[in-house]
């Protein structure tokens, strides 16, 4: 077995393959039909009665396109200089799949809330990601260059800190480090002034509210005594709506006791039985997200034996990710098992009833499924308001985070190594998110024109 020096010293010869200052290599290409071909074949697999809202939300803004658009940049990433340092990648870690979670034990902690496109591949795949979601968050709030560099910068500069400490630590004290949002509220030179201080503490206060409760409270309604879904069409549409006949009901109704036997399967034994203590009630399908409109998604409503005790879980589509065209197919046949199973590698804290199910559709394919309560304790902070200070730090949350998680599931010694102390990573980030900002910009107006 190799030293922890050896590893380290193996990953700093890497730069002589690939220098960290290629990192930050991009020429921007304009007017490229790439964009239209990657969407269009994407958007063969989705619902096509919803690629109108798909398209429209990311049409909004350059970053709502670049939440859009994994499987742009996807590509552009393994055109570009890189390095093999596999890890379990995110896969799609932008700014706005980082938020507040409950742990098991209902402390608030701070992680990564996507894993769609989750895949083992190069760390630098979600660095750099992060890195550009960064400066382009930046230009969409309207941020001087010089503040928005510094959010890169920063963000790059605490994911080569934080690797350089966990390089340092043992196996398990790496495993058990997670972010907890309560020590990080109590530390007060974390925020630039009060203002910061109390919108992070009001997005943790409504993390902790957004529950199960809350769902049933907020999508349901009580019709002829009976609680039901509210219809909300096309964003909502209950089962009831779908299927009129009270066989085709029956039967779909059926149909999800078997689902939900089968989900059972993919949780470990002792949750089993607690998912066992619920019935379900109703179904709808439920629009959800930007990139991820158009993908099956259902919400089903489950009450515990006694009244009052709601549970509300997501069934989201899973498809092949963005990722496994460049960098090698999954290890597992099911899409869902892909997520589930790389999200419980990357999160410090997951839902207890995170699981997957693979279902026998009408045309005699497989479709697969990964299974998570709807809202647990889970919040987010606001980045059409964000001021300049909370992109700082929240860019640096989001790359300790990551950092931690490609800690964990690659060789920390050897990214150390090729990491080093130095700021010619930094430096390469921030030259990458420039150019790939200017990138998507161009990309964003090529879309545009395909809209019209």
């Amino acid at each position: 077995m190799q030293t922890v020096e050896e590893r380290k010293q193996q990953g700093k010869a890497y730069r002589k393959i690939t220098p960290r200052s290629a990192l930050g290599r991009w020429k921007v290409e304009t007017g490229r039909g790439l964009v239209q071909d990657l969407l269009l074949e994407q958007e063969k697999s989705r619902m096509s009665e919803l690629i109108p809202i798909r398209r429209q939300r990311m049409a909004a803004s350059p970053f709502a396109f670049f939440r859009g658009t994994a499987v742009l940049q996807a590509h552009d990433l393994f055109l570009s200089p890189g390095t093999d340092f596999r890890v379990q990648a995110c896969g799609d870690a932008h700014l706005a799949n980082f938020g507040i979670f409950a742990s098991p034990e209902r402390r608030m902690v701070f992680d990564i809330n996507d894993f769609d496109e989750t895949l083992l591949a190069p760390f630098e795949v979600d660095v750099k990601r992060l890195a550009a979601s960064i400066e382009i968050c930046g230009r969409d709030r309207g941020f001087p260059k010089q503040l928005r560099e510094e959010a890169v910068c920063g963000a790059a500069a605490a994911y080569q800190r934080a690797m350089m400490e966990f390089s340092d630590m043992g196996n398990m004290e790496v495993w058990y480090r997670h972010l907890d949002m309560g020590s990080f509220l109590e530390d007060t030179s974390h925020f630039s002034d009060r203002a910061q201080e109390k919108r992070v503490r009001d997005a943790v206060d409504r993390a902790g509210s957004k529950n199960s409760d809350l769902a049933v409270h907020k999508l349901t309604e009580i019709v002829d005594g009976k609680l039901r879904i509210k219809s909300d069409p096309p964003y909502i549409v209950p089962i009831r709506d779908m299927l009129t006949e009270e066989k085709a009901l029956y039967d779909f109704h059926a149909g999800i006791l078997r689902a939900l036997a089968l989900y059972k399967e993919s949780l470990p034994m002792e949750r089993r039985g607690l998912i066992e203590q619920y019935e379900p009630l109703e179904l709808a399908h439920k629009v959800v997200g930007v990139g991820s409109v158009g993908r099956k998604a259902w919400i089903l409503v489950l009450m515990g034996r006694e009244n009052g005790d709601p549970l509300v879980l997501q069934i989201k589509e899973a498809e092949k990710s963005v990722l496994e065209d460049y960098y090698g197919l999954s290890p597992y046949p099911e899409c869902g098992r892909r997520v589930v199973e790389g999200q419980r590698a990357i999160q410090t804290a997951g839902d207890i009833l995170l699981g997957w199910v693979r279902l026998l559709r009408n045309d005699g394919r497989m479709s697969d499924y990964h299974v998570r309560q709807l809202w647990d304790a889970k919040g987010a902070f606001d980045l059409e308001t964000i001021s300049g200070e909370g992109l700082k730090g929240l860019s640096v949350l989001c790359a300790w985070t990551l950092a931690h998680a490609h800690a964990k599931t690659g060789d920390r010694h050897a990214l150390a190594g090729y990491l080093g102390k130095s700021d010619a990573f930094e430096n390469a980030m921030a030259s990458y998110a420039f150019a790939y900002a200017d990138q998507n910009e161009a990309d964003y107006e090529m879309f545009l024109k395909m809209q019209k």
